[in-house]
């Protein structure tokens, strides 16, 4: 049978295994599981609801109780856990990020777990899932050159969708024909448009990807027919970036180096858009290092690369804040912080923000590229009395080359785990999830993350 490029795809994905990873892989996929793991239980109690309603809607669907709802206290069907877990990994955009952009664990990790709960899986199986569909995601990313960040298409339900569909099948242990076939009919379920960015919707696009990643390995793994070559012609690629894209990018340089590893993947300190983490650090360092107090303020400029995507004067609500560069750096200058509560809508529409955010001003600087790791932000504050205070961030916080510190990640777990679970329940997680190469079956995590009835 001729290689099609689907087929070399899949071979190249099929070959990873635990046994092969280097060693800073394997402890980079447990920062992303404790750290998937805290954003999930912080988007459990999304300020607008998001957690609330998708764990609400999935209890009334019912199922065959097989994987858990983390926080949510009971089980479902693999797929509807892994659609309401993956919904709340992404509900607070505190997950983590990658290059190109991408947003890897959300769409992935609810789905690893869920299939992992219903079959006992190790933490090593968990470990080689994981950083399978990073990669896949990485390399899909790459050759969707049509893929625009910030328009169009957005990737947990595309991308991620596709990376879910690996996870499962590293899972599910599907062999090269049913692997093929999973991939034809994730084809099929790629979707999701940055329009709903600042609604609940947003968050849904990862759910809908891990759900749609395990129903498509559990479909294949039945014996469910697709097409075997989903990224060849007239397939995913010519159908939605149509001359737009490389095919041939999938597998060239697979794994070599992982991409996790080279150039990296970031963990945000900040719940909000990607975008808006360095004017968030730039204006806490400018409040913190001049002592600024908020009714010194007069007004604010932020000097951006051309990206109108966080140019949100007016958000429509705490959600949408997440996505405004003009609130999210407002925010910072006045708390002092940026929480999960700074993004309420009474937060949004409190006096104080409503008498500076119309003073906030954005600027595009086209000479500034706009690429996540080599571009940076001006933060320019005046004072009522006339003094101009500056700050430009060039280095991403949290991203390699100024990375979060153990000490940061773990003060990021315990905010988020203890926002639903009591400090003895967030610690054990953290002791298990820190030596998960060593745990023979990832339940007892689940056991406990899925929390009590309600």
């Amino acid at each position: 049978m001729a290689t099609t490029v689907t087929g070399e795809f899949i071979d190249n994905l099929l070959a990873v295994r635990y046994e092969t990873l280097p060693a800073e892989a394997i402890e980079l996929c447990k920062q992303v599981v404790l750290d998937g793991l805290a954003v999930i239980h912080a988007g459990s109690t999304e300020p607008e609801g998001v957690g609330r309603l998708v764990t609400a809607y999935v209890r009334q669907l019912g199922g065959t109780p097989r994987s858990s709802v983390i926080t949510g206290g009971f089980k479902t069907t693999m797929e509807n856990a892994a659609f309401a877990n993956g919904t709340m990994a992404h509900a607070l955009d505190f997950d983590n990020t990658s290059y190109p952009t991408n947003h890897p664990m959300s769409p992935t990790l609810p789905a690893i777990l869920a299939i992992a709960e219903d079959n006992g899986m190790s933490g090593q199986k968990v470990i080689e899932a994981l950083a399978t569909a990073f990669e896949v995601q990485a390399r899909f990313r790459i050759a969707a050159t049509g893929l625009v960040t910030g328009v169009g298409f957005h990737k947990p339900s595309t991308v991620g969708m596709f990376g879910a569909t690996a996870a499962a099948a590293k899972s599910l242990d599907l062999n090269r024909q049913q692997t093929l076939m999973a991939f034809g009919l994730a084809g099929s379920r790629a979707c999701s448009l940055s329009i709903n960015t600042g609604t609940m919707t947003k968050s849904s696009h990862s759910g809908h990807g891990a759900r749609m990643g395990v129903e498509c390995g559990v479909l294949a793994s039945m014996g469910w027919t697709a097409s075997a070559d989903v990224f060849g012609p007239k397939g995913f690629f010519d159908t939605f970036m149509p001359g737009n894209s490389r095919p041939e990018l999938l597998s060239q340089g697979f794994a070599a180096p992982l991409r996790m590893l080279d150039p990296g993947i970031g963990f945000k300190p900040f719940p909000s858009n990607g975008f808006t983490q360095r004017p968030i650090d730039g204006a806490l360092r400018l409040r913190k290092e001049n002592n600024l107090r908020p009714e010194q303020i007069d007004h604010v400029e932020i000097v951006f690369p051309p990206f109108e995507y966080v140019n949100r004067p007016q958000p429509r609500s705490g959600l949408d804040g997440k996505f405004s560069v003009q609130y999210t750096t407002l925010i910072a200058l006045l708390d002092g912080e940026v929480t999960v509560e700074s993004f309420t809508s009474e937060r949004l529409n409190a006096p104080d923000v409503k008498a500076l955010l119309p003073k906030v001003k954005f600027t595009v600087d086209e000479n500034i590229p706009f690429d996540k790791i080599t571009m940076h932000v001006d933060i320019n504050v005046w004072l009522k009395d006339g003094t101009h205070l500056f700050k430009r961030v060039d280095k991403l916080l949290g991203w390699p080359g100024n990375p979060l510190t153990r000490e940061q990640r773990l003060q990021k777990f315990h905010s988020c785990t203890r926002r639903v679970l009591s400090d003895k329940a967030s610690d054990r997680v953290l002791e298990l999830v820190e030596g998960l190469e060593n745990l023979a079956d990832v339940r007892e995590i689940m056991d406990i993350v899925r929390g009590s009835p309600h």
